[in-house]
């Protein structure tokens, strides 16, 4: 019988994880498509502070043979913790979904169709979303941008949400990537895939962890990993403005030779042009520091993950 593994990322979900269990459970055992595959849920838990781990754990105890935990030992971020967890698992197919219903169990069986179907990658993507309107046009903002300045194609309001073969799982594996982007690995290096869309709906309970900084570090770690525009921005810029400069210099500097007692030369313009090319510098420094700071995590080859404990696998660490 084949399996399917479910990898569920959780952070501070005690309102979620048993409902998602259970909905999960209640698929395979009455969805038809389902019922001929094994199963099991591996919940990946970012270090929490309230009660999610005595839930995982009581329902580790119940339930031996479908359910799995992981403890992280500190909070190793929204990338590096669910795509540690999909390389953990053993299925014939792993999916990744979020513990809190916003993605929703029901896409589930259309994965597996399209799976079945001979997709190694089938993945759900957002049509609509609970997302403020705002918040909803960044979003859409960001996807434009980074379609048309990334060399590698880009999946639009897809954030991971789908069911992957075991040799893309290899293709994961094989990658030792320690600063992995889920959403850039797929659209590069992914087989042929199958994108199913959905709507996406509120959460079923507690309060999301994403807030501006994790929005803000999800969009630089996939413009810097998947663009070269803001290096060449910045060369283009730099040489555009040096020249300008210069032409100004030049022109002022012959106003001055030529109109010596009608044309002061006073402070204003000196700072005004320090403080506009010093601010322009200063943009650009921290740019090319995002680029740096990503080449520097990759070098370092530091661990996804650094695991507290392990249940419910056939040799637990100590």
């Amino acid at each position: 019988m084949k399996k399917i593994s479910i990898v569920v990322p959780c952070y501070n979900e005690q309102d979620n994880v048993e409902a998602l269990a259970a909905a999960v459970k209640d698929k395979f055992e009455n969805v038809e498509i389902l019922k001929k595959y094994d199963y099991d849920i591996l919940f990946m838990d970012n270090d929490s502070h309230d009660n999610t781990r005595d839930i995982l754990r009581r329902m580790c105890s119940e339930d031996k043979h479908h359910i799995k935990a992981i403890f992280n030992a500190k909070n190793f971020g929204q990338f590096n913790s669910p795509y540690y967890g999909m390389l953990q698992t053993d299925g014939d197919a792993t999916m990744l979904m979020a513990a809190d219903f916003q993605d929703p169990p029901e896409m589930i069986e259309k994965f597996v169709a399209g799976w079945e179907e001979g997709y190694r990658i089938v993945i759900g993507v957002k049509e609509h979303s609970t997302d403020g309107r705002f918040i909803y046009a960044i979003r859409c903002l960001y996807y434009d941008l980074i379609r048309k300045f990334s060399q590698v194609e880009q999946i639009e309001h897809f954030t991971g949400f789908g069911l992957y073969d075991k040799a893309f799982i290899k293709v994961m594996k094989d990658l030792d990537d320690p600063t992995p982007f889920l959403r850039g690995i797929v659209a590069e290096l992914g087989f042929r895939r199958k994108e199913i869309p959905y709507d996406q709906p509120k959460r079923r309970a507690g309060k999301t962890s994403n807030n501006f900084y994790t929005l803000y570090d999800a969009a630089m770690l996939s413009f810097t990993s998947y663009t070269k525009i803001g290096l060449r921005v910045a060369t283009f810029a730099g040489a555009i403005f040096a020249a300008l400069s210069m032409i100004v210099a030049i022109i002022y500097l012959i106003m001055k030779l030529i109109w010596w007692d009608r044309f002061p030369a006073g402070m204003a313009p000196l700072l005004i042009g320090m403080l506009f090319l010093g601010s322009i510098q200063i943009f650009f420094i921290g740019f090319l520091g995002e680029y740096v700071l990503t080449i520097n995590q990759r070098v370092m080859k530091r661990p996804l993950v650094v695991e507290e404990e392990r249940l419910n696998f056939d040799s637990d660490k100590e």
